[in-house]
This record gives structure tokens, C-alpha cells and sequence, in this order.
């Protein structure tokens, strides 16, 4: 049998040479993926958790209008807040005056007046005037705010109730241009000699000049005219630099203002004394209140004390034959440790309480009067303490105290009513107006005739525009304090309720705005008090006060302990791994290089 061999034949076919491997420069194997794979996998698993660490921490933030809020404090500081006020004259009983002349000295007079104030909130003043002559013939300037009917005010009667008719005769003058003041001078025909001139601001928004020669006396009659729309019905009777400003104004920041009335029984095992004050409440605070309405919500309350001596010291006077205490001793009179008055349950948060206290002494030191400096006795026997409230001492008609069965007895209708009198002047003091009912100035005296209701309508309109200003400038105050406030610390929590009362606010504040260039007193007065109260409801939220407004640097100083040195490892691993595998396929490419070629 043949046998076969299969090698090569050396003259044809050469066998082909394996190269030589180089561990340090080539594999002949792929690398693998697997250790890549792995270390990849790790790494993109905590890449992707990061996401839901963020959210876990993060910062509920409501919108806030940022433009909105600087576009209102932008406004306010450069646009006066300005409420229109028409002034309109009637001079009853002259002859030879012309209405545009007179009207432009009136006006010279109100800038001469006008053009020094500081006050932030001013009048678009709007004047007309009106001249009747003694037969009754009248010429006015136009365009005139108030069509006036020729012959309704006659020379010769003017005595008690002239408000009123003023009232009627101005009646349709208030339009939507706002509120119009009136200031008539009648010129009287001399007679029995008199030359007095008695000017008189009523209760409403009217005003009167009545005297014989006012004709001659023309220029101090144009000045006291003007005097009369500026210094009364504008700044409210009080000099600018003597007058409250809104920041000193007895109202709360959310508006609301109780006013607390106490009788304090000094020494009750000499005499107690009660009193029927839901009587006074219904019959003379309740029509204090309602004026006072849009300005601030106002609620009364009422106490009796007992054991609440004063702090202060007394002296008898052999002279006045009664107990003395003087103004130097007023600091020291109200007793803080013994009198407990602020026990309102209806004021809570930022509410204003106004305290009004009737002390009566003991038997020790009954009866008991104030000293003024001068050495007269005070003749309401009370005090004022700004912001606080008033005090006024009460002496029973009395002083022969019975210690040994004291009786319980009631103030009488006739004292409780004076005594109120007395709070309503003291509380008028504290809103800025004088307690006395003249108001005096270098061209002469004016007789303020007093309201029913504690403020007549011209100073309720001065209140009125005085706290439409001061509750807008606040209202921007706080607005940008706290948007401020939420810019510099991001991680702050924003909640809805105060998205919404920051929205609300904005939205009062352009309603007041907008009220108080149409006239609307009380209403501009009811929206700006309702801004700012929502302001400050937003800025003082109970979740602003949290702990975890801190910066995104400290929240990584938090967590970077936790977290870093494992992300450190796993990037440095994911790192090493494919730097391995680049230079392990770079291997493996080198070795099929030089296979081919070899």
C-alpha cells in the first residue's frame, strides 16, 4: 500500500512565522468589558440619584412680583400721593371786588402757604370764587366748581345754626372731583359802632368770616381766607412742625386699635365706685367709633380695679386746701406694677391699645388735683402719655371716707358724661388735633364749633389723607423690605399664603392710589390700612421665622462628609478602569498590527 504524506512541499509553500509577544506592548486576546461595565454602572447609579438628593432638599418658593413691589416704592417716592381738594369763597356784601382778582390772591396766598410743606401727602387744589353784592347781584370766576344761587346767603342773618344752612347751600358742590371746602365772607353794614370780625370753622367743611368794613380791610380778609383752607381744613388747625407724624399715630399695623377703659378704686376700704359704661358706650363712643371706621377698626372694652395706688408721690396745700400733684411728678403716676391693665383679650399680634384710666384717690389724699406749672389748677384734673392713653383723676364729691362699712356707689350720668368729654379731648390729642376748640394764628382767632362724633368731617378728611399716606408708605416699606429679604437668601421658604398676601397688598395699595385721585377719602383711607395690614402680615408669616435658610454653601459643607469620599472612589475607580482598558485594546491593536505584517 502507497503511502501518503501530507506535508508541504518545501519548494512551493513556506510556513508562516508567529511574532514574537511582548507582555509590556501587546495581548493577543481582546480585553474585556466586564470590569468597565461594572465600575460604569456604579457610577452612572449614583450620577443619577443625585437628582432626587436635590429635590429632597429643596425649598418651597411662591412667586413673589418682584417688578411689581419696585414699581410701587418707584412711584410712591416720586409722585406725591395727591388728593384733590376744591376750595370754593363767597364774599356776601361787596361792592367793588372782582372775582378773578380776588381768586388770584387767594391763590398766591395758598402757595405762599403751601410751598415750604414737607408733609408726604398734598392737595390738587382746585378754586373758584364767588363775589354777591349788596343788591344781590353776583359775578364768579370760570370755570367755577360750585354753581352757586345768588341771594340764598344774606347779609344780616348769620346767628346760631349757619352750619347747617351752609350745608344746604353747598350741598350739590361735592362731586366725584372730591370734597369741597367753603369759607364765606359776609360783609356786614356798620352798625352801633362794632368792627369785630368773628370767623368761625363749622363742623362740616364750611368756614365764615362775619364783620363790618371788611371791604377796607381787604388784604388781611384774603389772607385769613387762605389761612382758613390751609392751615384748617389742609393741615387740621395744628402747625406743620407741631403736627403727628403717621409713624406716632395710636393705629396698629393691622389697623385695629382697642381702646381699654379702667376705674381704678385706689383704696377700696375707703369707698368703691362703679360706673354704667354700656351706657357712655352706646351713647357717646359708639358715634366715635363709626367716624373713625375707615381710618381703623376700633373695639371698647371696660374695667374696675381695686387696690391700685399710684406711684407718685402727693403734698397737701394749705392754700388750695387740697392734696397736690404736679407735671414733674406725671412720669412716676402710673403704677405698672399695680396696675394691671393690659388684660385685652381682643387686642392680640401688632393691635393698638390705648389705655384711659379714672383713678380714684383714697382717703389719704382725696381730694386730689393737678398743678400746672404756672400754679393753677388743671381743669380737667388729667394727663396724656403719647401712644399709651390718658389719665384722669376723680374726686368723689366726698372725702369723708367710712372705713368701717365703705358702700358701693355709682358715678353719677352727669360726671360719667364729663369724664368722657374730658377722654374724648385726650383722644383727640392723641390723633393730632388740639383738645381746645379755637385755633389761633398771627391774622387772629378762629371758634372751631365740636362735633357730636369727637372729630368734625374737615378733620376726619385730614385723618383721612394723613393715613392713606403714611399706611401706603409703609405698605412699600415692608413690601421691599421683604422682597429684599427673599432675593438675599434663596433657600428661604416662600409659602402660598404669602404669594397671595403680597398679591393682595399690591392690589389695595393701587385701589387706594386710584381712590385718592378720585376724592374717595374714606375709601383710599380703608384700602391703604387694608395693604399695609396684609404686608405686614406677609412679612412677619410664622414661616419665615424657620431655621433652614441656609446658603447652598452650607448645605454642601452638610452633605459632603456623606457623599464625597464614595463619589471620590467611584470616579476615581470609573477613571482607572477606563484608562486600563484604553491602553489594554491599545495593546491588543498593536499585536494585530504586527501580525499582518508579519
Amino acid at each position: 500500500m502507497e503511502e501518503t504524506s501530507d506535508r508541504l512541499n518545501p519548494t512551493t509553500d513556506t510556513p508562516r512565522t508567529t511574532p514574537e509577544l511582548d507582555p509590556k506592548t501587546m495581548r493577543s486576546s481582546k480585553p474585556g468589558l466586564k470590569r468597565l461595565l461594572i465600575t460604569t454602572t456604579v457610577l452612572f447609579s449614583f450620577l443619577s440619584g443625585l437628582p432626587f438628593l436635590w429635590k429632597s432638599v429643596e425649598i418651597y418658593r411662591s412667586p413673589l412680583p418682584f417688578h411689581d413691589i419696585d414699581s410701587l416704592s418707584d412711584q410712591i417716592k416720586t409722585t406725591p400721593l395727591s388728593f384733590p381738594c376744591s376750595f370754593h369763597a363767597v364774599f356776601v356784601g361787596f361792592r367793588s371786588t372782582h372775582p378773578d382778582q380776588l381768586r388770584s390772591e387767594i391763590e398766591d396766598g395758598i402757595n405762599q402757604l403751601t410751598h415750604r410743606s414737607t408733609q408726604c401727602v398734598s392737595c390738587n387744589i382746585s378754586l373758584s370764587v364767588t363775589v354777591q353784592s349788596p343788591d344781590e347781584h353776583c359775578s364768579e370766576t370760570l370755570p367755577s366748581t360750585c354753581s352757586y344761587s345768588c341771594g340764598v346767603i344774606k347779609r344780616d342773618v348769620f346767628g346760631d345754626g349757619l352750619d347747617e344752612s351752609l350745608e344746604d347751600v353747598f350741598s350739590g358742590c361735592s362731586g366725584d372731583s372730591g370734597k369741597m371746602y367753603s369759607v364765606v365772607v359776609v360783609n356786614k353794614e356798620k352798625g352801633n359802632g362794632e368792627d369785630e370780625v368773628k370767623a368761625v370753622v363749622g363742623k362740616r367743611r364750611n368756614a365764615w368770616i362775619v364783620g363790618s368794613g371788611l371791604e377796607e380791610r381787604y388784604g388781611d380778609v384774603v389772607a385769613r381766607v387762605s389761612e382758613i383752607f390751609v392751615k384748617v381744613f389742609m393741615n387740621g388747625g395744628r402747625e406743620e412742625e407741631d403736627s403727628i407724624h403717621g409713624e406716632f399715630m395710636p393705629v396698629g399695623s393691622d389697623g385695629r386699635l382697642v381702646l381699654s377703659f379702667s376705674l381704678l378704686n385706689s383704696n377700696p376700704r375707703d369707698w368703691i365706685y362703679d360706673w354704667d359704661f354700656q351706657r357712655i358706650d352706646e351713647a357717646l363712643l359708639a358715634p366715635v367709633t363709626k367716624a373713625l371706621a375707615p381710618i381703623a377698626n376700633i373695639s371698647v372694652e371696660s374695667q374696675v380695679l381695686y387696690h391700685t395706688p399710684k406711684s407718685s408721690f402727693s403734698s397737701w396745700d394749705e392754700k388750695l386746701q387740697s392734696y397736690i400733684f404736679r407735671t414733674s411728678d406725671l412720669p412716676f403716676f402710673v403704677n405698672s406694677n399695680e396696675w394691671h391693665l393690659d388684660t385685652s383679650a381682643g387686642a392680640s399680634g401688632r393691635s393698638k391699645i390705648l389705655q384711659f384710666v379714672v383713678y380714684i384717690p383714697s382717703g389719704k389724699e382725696c381730694p386730689l388735683h393737678l398743678q400746672l406749672p404756672n400754679g393753677e389748677i388743671s381743669k380737667t384734673n388729667g394727663f396724656i402719655s403719647p401712644m399709651w392713653g390718658g389719665v384722669i383723676v376723680w374726686n368723689p364729691g366726698n372725702c369723708d371716707k367710712d372705713s368701717e362699712s365703705p358702700s358701693r356707689n355709682m358715678i353719677s350720668p352727669q360726671d360719667l358724661e364729663q369724664i368722657v368729654e374730658v377722654f374724648l379731648g385726650q383722644f383727640r390729642q392723641l390723633f393730632g388735633f388740639k383738645s381746645e376748640a379755637t385755633y389761633t394764628s398771627g391774622l387772629g382767632s378762629y371758634k372751631i364749633l365740636p362735633s357730636e362724633r369727637g372729630f368734625t368731617e374737615w378733620e376726619l378728611d385730614v385723618l383721612s389723607r394723613k393715613h392713606t399716606c403714611f399706611n401706603l408708605n409703609s405698605c412699600a416699606t415692608t413690601l421691599g423690605s421683604l422682597s429684599r429679604l427673599v432675593q438675599s437668601l434663596p433657600r428661604m421658604i416662600i409659602k402660598d399664603e404669602i404669594g397671595e398676601q403680597v398679591k393682595y397688598s399690591l392690589k389695595a395699595a393701587k385701589l387706594a392710589q386710584s381712590n385718592a385721585s378720585l376724592g374717595g377719602y374714606s375709601s383710599s383711607a380703608s384700602s391703604s390700612r387694608e395693604a399695609r395690614s396684609l404686608a405686614e402680615n406677609a412679612f412677619f408669616h410664622p414661616s419665615i421665622m424657620s431655621v433652614s435658610y441656609f446658603s447652598y454653601e452650607h448645605c454642601f459643607a452638610v452633605y459632603s462628609p456623606f457623599f464625597l469620599p464614595v463619589a471620590g472612589h467611584v470616579v476615581l475607580a470609573a477613571l482607572r478602569e477606563w484608562k486600563r482598558y484604553k491602553q489594554e485594546k491599545a495593546k491588543y491593536l498593536t499585536w494585530l498590527t504586527t501580525k499582518k505584517t508579519a
